[in-house]
């Protein structure tokens, strides 16, 4: 009777010990559960640039795969000489990065091999990475919106590099940083181009300024920013029709749109961007040249590099013409549009070797 007294006595204040012990795991749990909270708030921009890294390499694995892996093979060699470099430009070529690029590329790597005796590829492949990324790093410029109301967003380029979604994209992303933005279709040569910018607009929310299907595109562009500056509208942004770069004519109605808005506001427009589709390669090249000759771009925006294997254009652009390069498309949604970072770029399409 005495040991039942006891046992009992015993389990009571085990229960007691174990009920105790759960209230604090329970406290612990809560406890850490605000502190992980706390963590990702505080570092919540930090996990969206960390999202943004793995949405542009996901992009990036056609090029990737296409020019680093035959790169890679390349500098397994355990010999830098002739044949290395001669297999390392047919390779950069065959990537799009073009051969006056190209070229450039591998005579200073040369130089930079003789000059630092270096005898192990693995160093020649990370002269290489520096090298590449230099020619980033000077068209990573972001596009810094002044206190011009409003700031004034011209969107150019060929037929079929998604400008309209383009332009849809920056509106959203302008609006989810507090700005006031307006969209002005002034591709008034394709009446679907007006109804998808309207829909789109009417679904973010985003007012957008049109009329009828074959109208005047400059004076689209004048009753926007009419519009834009009686609202105080922050951002306008003006959408274009897709135009041959080879032909004049078409060109010099994009002069018309920026002499008739310079009518209301001297300054503007303040960006005038050339959106690129990334998989037409070194056709891209002229057409910037073109359109820069005729409008002085102040920006590019490479779109679709998650469509193709040959990503590496971009090297080209920004050896020829230091246009800085604002942002990059990395898919279809609205939100896959991210400002351009040079590093992110080249550690999405390069690999440590071992």
């Amino acid at each position: 009777m005495h040991d039942n007294k006891k046992n009992n006595l015993f389990s009571w204040i085990n229960s007691k010990i174990i009920k105790k012990n759960k209230i604090n795991l329970n406290k612990n749990e809560v406890h850490n559960k605000t502190n992980t909270v706390n963590i990702v708030k505080k570092d919540d921009k930090n996990n969206i640039k960390i999202n943004f890294f793995f949405k542009l390499k996901e992009s990036l694995k056609k090029t990737k795969t296409f020019f680093n892996e035959g790169i890679s093979r390349i500098f397994t060699s355990k010999h830098i000489d002739q044949s290395l470099f001669e297999e390392l430009e047919d390779t950069m070529i065959l990537s799009d990065i073009g051969i006056n690029t190209t070229e450039k590329i591998i005579q200073g790597l040369i130089n930079d091999t003789n000059r630092q005796q270096l005898k192990n590829p693995k160093s020649v492949y990370c002269l290489l990475k520096e090298r590449m990324h230099l020619i980033l790093k000077k068209v990573e410029i972001p596009l810094v919106v002044s206190n011009k109301i409003p700031f004034v967003v011209l969107i150019v380029g060929v037929n079929g590099t998604g400008k309209t979604t383009t332009a849809l994209k920056l509106a959203k992303k302008y609006k989810l940083d507090g700005k006031s933005v307006m969209l002005a279709a002034a591709d008034t040569f394709r009446a679907a181009a007006i109804d998808q910018l309207q829909t789109l607009g009417k679904m973010h929310d985003i007012p957008v300024i049109a009329q009828a299907s074959g109208s005047d595109p400059a004076a689209v562009a004048f009753d926007a920013l009419k519009s834009a500056i009686s609202k105080k509208i922050d951002i306008l942004i003006i959408d274009t029709a897709g135009r041959l770069h080879n032909k004049q004519y078409l060109l010099e109605e994009l002069k018309k749109i920026v002499r008739v808005i310079k009518k209301l506001n001297v300054s503007a427009p303040h960006e005038i961007v050339l959106v690129i589709d990334a998989c037409n390669g070194q056709n891209t090249i002229k057409q910037t040249e073109m359109f820069h000759k005729s409008l002085n771009l102040t920006g590019l925006i490479i779109t679709k590099l998650d469509g193709t294997a040959k990503g590496g254009v971009i090297f080209a652009l920004s050896d020829k013409f230091s246009i800085p390069i604002r942002y990059i498309g990395t898919g279809e949604n609205s939100t896959d549009l991210v400002a351009f970072n040079s590093n992110d770029f080249i550690n999405s399409i390069f690999d440590n070797i071992k």
